[in-house]
């Protein structure tokens, strides 16, 4: 009988991201609290979005209203890197980056936990950004998921392609 196998990897819906800004923003333009604060929120490139406002308060309150909006549609917020927000003119301005794919530091952290702490007879190999965890039993495998869900990594982790 062959191995049974999944793969560990990190990434994002673009399409759920996209329609978490879209509704952040609408609530913007509607919401009392932020009528003439000047604040937006908008994409600034392929993995970047932008947020302005005219306070500071006001900007980290746009964040929150993101964030929201992202835990709504199911994306973690580890997923999201928000930077510090700066002042550039009368305006306030925040960049924050959506986190895809694991780091070769993070693979080894990964099938480091793996070796020490999962069952006996489970190999984990590390392919470019994602991870492939094989064994000859699915309920170590099961094991390994429960594993690594209890774990905080720094970063969002998915299953796929569990056979």
């Amino acid at each position: 009988m062959a191995d049974s196998s999944f793969d560990v990897v990190s990434k994002v819906d673009r399409q759920e991201v996209d329609n978490a800004l879209h509704q952040a923003a609408k609530e913007l333009g509607t919401r009392f609290d932020f009528r003439n604060t000047g604040a937006s929120i908008e994409w600034s490139g392929e993995e970047t979005i932008a947020l302005s406002a005219e306070t500071e308060e006001r900007l980290l309150a746009a964040l929150e209203v993101f964030k929201e909006k992202l835990i709504r549609r199911d994306i973690s917020l580890k997923a999201f890197d928000a930077g510090e927000p700066s002042q550039s003119g009368k305006v306030y301005k925040l960049s924050g980056s959506l986190v895809q794919g694991i780091s070769s530091e993070n693979a080894k952290k990964i099938s480091k936990k793996i070796r020490d702490e999962g069952p006996k007879g489970v190999k984990a190999q590390i392919q470019g950004e994602e991870l492939r965890v094989t064994s000859k039993k699915r309920d170590d495998l099961q094991a390994v998921i429960a594993l690594l869900k209890n774990e905080d990594f720094g970063i969002a982790l998915q299953f796929v392609n569990y056979r």
